[in-house]
């Protein structure tokens, strides 16, 4: 039997060959078994007897063994010194106490995070396979703490830290950084333990990656109108924040990490060098233009023709995404934690909180949307999954207070957002947000004369 007649008559093999051809790195192990399932179900339906088969395999057994042990161990050791990297550089929680003032627009927030994209690129073999040097995750957190709104970020200190707080001050002159002794996120016991309870929801992308949420310049905010004339789309979600009960505890953490290419040299086992995120870009472009990737031209020869029927949206959609498409990128995971008093639930809040995100959708282009939560129903229906339950809280829990975002696949992966998207949600209001909790410094800070006498 031909293996395409094989692959129609067991639908679960074409999906997994069509996912794995996709997806050609990282999935060794998954390769491997699935091959070796497809071989015992190849052969089963020849005339071959079960005591041949198994004769078969035990005779390829130095080469499949070979290869999941490979994969195995490849994957373990790069896990090892991952995490031998990361605990090297260490991790800080810095607080950024706001200025009374800020005039400045996400732009400023925006040149920060792409002054501290590290892409932590190996300059030799040695530092990835050895030293374990790869990217490593940064937190931009808004945090309630019953009521009063912080702003963190948590990053790795060796290195980043000290460039962090110089961009920062150096945008955002009033500003205070200071370094939190001990995290705020440790205040509560992971998973809740016998006081709290905790409710942890992702947010995701709607659409495909390559088309960008709306962001500060479709708001206008990059035209710096008066103060009074702002409408600065993460208002609403300071609100909500500040709106929580004094017992209550609310945390919102962008999880980001700087994107890089797939490579041998940064770690991973593929063929060739990935294609980077922004060719989907184009290729979403050309699609919708309706013109030939390589000659720029329309597919039916008239090119004026065919961008003529592109309508002013079309446009819009167009003009972002090739915007977006130049700003540095980050993989990033949106996750928000609410915790409570045990037996003290606000359901009320998940939906308010869940609404603060609408600010960033804008129809026909892309909108953030609820991935995945822990408060899902199927224990109702499947038993033991109370316990399951349970057990994902703790790990979310834990997951925050490490700053890691395991990425899923489907729709609870991480995602490409630009320094222009993140800049967006995450940046110092002006003083047009005016929740009376959003903690500011008093008074301005101003340097002294340098011309006062000493002595």
């Amino acid at each position: 039997m031909h293996y395409k007649e094989l692959i129609e008559k067991i639908p679960v093999l074409g999906f997994l060959v069509k996912w794995l051809s996709a997806n050609d790195m990282d999935y060794g192990g998954l390769l491997a078994g699935t091959a070796l399932l497809m071989l015992f179900y190849g052969l089963a339906y020849t005339d071959i007897s079960r005591s041949q088969i198994f004769a078969i395999t035990i005779a390829l057994s130095p080469i499949w063994i070979t290869y999941l042990l490979f994969d195995l161990f490849f994957n373990k050791w790069m896990d090892k010194v991952g995490k031998s990297f990361s605990l090297y550089n260490g991790r800080t929680t810095l607080r950024i106490k706001l200025p009374p003032e800020v005039f400045k627009s996400p732009e400023a927030m925006e040149i920060v995070l792409s002054q501290i994209h590290n892409t932590a690129s190996p300059d030799n073999l040695m530092q990835t396979y050895l030293q374990g040097k790869r990217p490593l995750n940064y937190g931009l957190e808004i945090v309630s703490i019953g009521g009063e709104v912080r702003f963190y970020i948590n990053v790795p200190t060796s290195k980043t830290k000290p460039a962090v707080e110089a961009n920062l001050y150096a945008q955002y002159p009033g500003i205070e950084v200071t370094e939190e002794p001990v995290d705020y996120a440790a205040e509560i016991p992971t998973g809740g333990g016998k006081d709290w309870e905790v409710f942890s929801c992702h947010m995701r992308k709607k659409k495909d990656q390559e088309y960008p949420i709306k962001t500060y310049i479709d708001y206008g905010m990059d035209k710096l109108p008066k103060e009074e004339l702002k409408v600065d789309p993460i208002t609403p979600m300071l609100e909500v924040l500040a709106s929580i009960r004094p017992s209550d505890r609310l945390y919102v953490q962008y999880i980001v990490k700087p994107y890089r290419t797939n490579t041998f040299k940064g770690g991973q086992l593929v063929r060739k060098e990935s294609d980077s995120w922004e060719k989907g870009v184009y290729a979403i472009i050309n699609k919708m233009m309706k013109r030939d990737p390589e000659k720029k031209t329309a597919l039916d020869g008239d090119q004026r023709e065919e961008i003529a029927r592109l309508t002013m949206g079309e446009r819009d959609t167009i003009t972002a995404m090739e915007r977006n498409a130049g700003k540095y990128a980050y993989w990033t995971g949106i996750r928000w934690l609410y915790a409570h008093p045990k037996g003290k639930f606000d359901g009320d809040l998940i939906n308010r909180v869940i609404r603060t995100f609408s600010q960033y959708d804008i129809i026909g282009r892309n909108a953030i949307g609820v991935g995945w939560r822990t408060d899902t129903h199927y224990k109702d229906f499947v038993p033991g999954d109370k316990a399951k339950i349970a057990a994902w809280k703790v790990q979310e829990h834990s997951e925050y207070k490490r700053r890691l975002f395991f990425n899923k696949t489907g729709i609870a992966a991480m995602k490409i957002f630009t320094t222009e998207e993140l800049a967006t949600m995450w940046h110092i209001p002006g003083t047009v947000a005016v929740t009376p909790s959003l903690g500011r410094i008093e008074s301005a800070r101003a340097q002294a004369p340098s011309n006062l006498p000493t002595g």
